[in-house]
């Protein structure tokens, strides 16, 4: 049996030491037949570096390695073209100066390795344009340019040192620009990241690119299909709930195909097919809770985000629009294109890609951000499961006890209603609850709903509506607006047990002060 290609990036590895391989080629015969130019925008840990390594050795001529792949009898394999390969994987330093350097060693190792002249000219941009004149003049033909993680130095910084991470980013629309000036002597250009900066700020001096990152013919470029995943894994597979699995995992889209992540899918398989945030566990979103703290954002929006074309891609160092920032990192995907109307951009809908992203992403957030408090949550599902109301609302009671004073200063959401429906929301995502807000029927909306199967095939549903209220004592006017709107009507289907439960906070007591619940109504 072929072995997991855990942390493997290059398809020499995949091909001669027996990794299990899923032959993107199709899509790489396509990208390269279609266009010249192309960026590609994909989170962390999804088969960037492995795409960037395959177009070199197509391009290189490696025809062993593509023997067996749908792109082998398609490629004319007696030309091999000039490549130059850059990779930012391991960052470019800490400032402007060390970023410098990482280039120049870029430049000079391309160069030892295309057999040329080391470079004359004083400037770096002078230098990346030098490289390629010459190595189009040695070979005879054009040359083939791959930048891998594009935008790492950047990203690297952009937390805590926005001066720094300002410099990179002129430093490397420089250096980047050359590759538009040397049109006549370039084959093929692909870069790939995990931000898609704007292009004033970053590419205006590399305009031509053709952004295929939300195109539906490659939506699955990286990534594995629900398909490759059956085929390619049947043995591992074994045992495993599709459907769980799916659920867990599955969900990226850019309008295409939806993929699984594959270093998710590599580790669920490796590791006793256990269920873990695997990918999430790969990186500390600190930078969102930073963001969320100059933002009085509202978490359970999340759920279903809408933002126009631009905005989707309208990224810079000094304008970290959080939905942005969310799409690109991989913590929100594309659910649904929204048509406009003839002649107007669409708009998406963005949501959680998966379980796996929603439950951890809550959780972190629950701790890092609304609470700065870790919280156990085993036995508060139990309570929710098994119908026991007043032993959730001792759960909820205790979880606004436990939150520092300091804050709820530092916090300006804290004296809205949304503060405290934000908290348990993200309690329960980080639950595994599957949890919906602002749910509408003809007369209005739901600020919550829990639904789960029973064990008697029932659908249980918990009609939620918060209320913040004068005083320290609840006023009954949450369970008061449920009854009034009807809220239960959707749900009087024979399928569904349903509880109301009204929750009153208030901000001088800085907890429940109503609490009310009716069963089967």
């Amino acid at each position: 049996m072929k072995r997991l290609p855990v942390g493997i990036s290059t398809l020499a590895d995949f091909v001669y030491d027996n990794y299990l391989y899923v032959d993107k080629t199709p899509y790489v015969r396509q990208l390269v037949e279609s266009g010249k130019y192309f960026f590609l925008s994909r989170p962390r840990r999804f088969g960037k570096s492995l795409l960037v390594d395959t177009l070199y050795q197509l391009f290189q001529g490696n025809e062993a390695l593509f023997r067996g792949l749908h792109i082998h009898p398609h490629w004319d394999w007696s030309v091999s073209y000039p490549v130059i390969t850059i990779s930012f994987a391991d960052g470019g330093g800490h400032n402007s100066t060390e970023l410098d350097e990482k280039i120049r060693e870029h430049l000079i190792i391309n160069q030892e390795r295309l057999g040329l002249e080391p470079c004359k000219m004083p400037s770096l941009s002078g230098c990346f344009g030098e490289l390629i004149r010459n190595a189009k003049a040695k070979y005879g033909r054009n040359v083939v340019i791959l930048i891998d993680e594009y935008d790492k130095p950047i990203l690297d910084n952009i937390e805590n040192a926005t001066e720094i991470a300002t410099d990179m980013r002129d430093t490397l629309r420089s250096f980047y620009s050359v590759i538009k000036g040397q049109d006549a002597n370039i084959r093929f250009a692909l870069l790939t990241g995990v931000s898609k900066f704007s292009k004033v700020s970053l590419f205006s001096g590399l305009n031509n690119l053709n952004d295929i990152t939300i195109d539906a013919r490659y939506s699955a470029l990286c990534g594995y299909t629900q398909t490759e995943l059956e085929h390619t894994f049947a043995d591992y597979l074994q045992g495993v709930d599709l459907p769980t699995m799916k659920r867990w995992y599955n969900g990226y889209g850019w309008l295409g195909e939806r993929v699984y992540n594959p270093f998710d899918i590599l580790l669920f398989l490796d590791k006793g097919k256990k269920y873990l945030p695997h990918w999430f566990e790969t990186g500390s979103p600190t930078f969102l809770v930073d963001v969320l703290k100059k933002r009085r954002f509202h978490l359970p929006n999340l759920e279903a985000v809408r933002m126009d074309y631009k905005k989707l891609g309208d990224f810079d160092v000094d304008r970290l629009n959080i939905e942005t920032l969310l799409f690109q990192t991989g913590y929100l995907t594309i659910k649904q294109e929204i048509n406009n109307g003839e002649g107007r951009a669409p708009d998406y809908l963005l949501t959680y890609p998966n379980h796996e992203v929603r439950y951890s992403l809550m959780g972190y957030f629950l701790d890092n951000y609304l609470t700065n408090t870790p919280h156990a949550l085993g036995t508060v599902s139990e309570a929710l499961y098994c119908g026991d109301l007043p032993a959730f609302e001792q759960h909820i009671r205790s979880l606004f006890a436990n939150i520092a004073y300091e804050n709820y200063n530092k916090n300006p959401m804290a004296q809205y209603e949304g503060y405290y429906a934000a908290v348990i929301y993200a309690y329960l995502c980080a639950l595994g609850m599957e949890t919906q807000v602002e749910v509408s029927n003809n007369q209005g909306r739901i600020d919550m709903t829990i639904r789960f199967q029973r064990p008697d095939g029932l659908r249980q549903v918990y009609i939620i509506e918060f209320k913040m209220v004068k005083g320290t004592e609840g006023d009954g006017s949450a369970m008061k607006q449920i009854k009034e709107k009807d809220y239960a009507a959707p749900y009087r289907d024979g399928q569904h047990q349903i509880t109301l439960l009204g929750m009153e906070f208030s901000e001088q007591a800085r907890n429940l002060v109503g609490f009310e619940w009716e069963q089967g109504a």
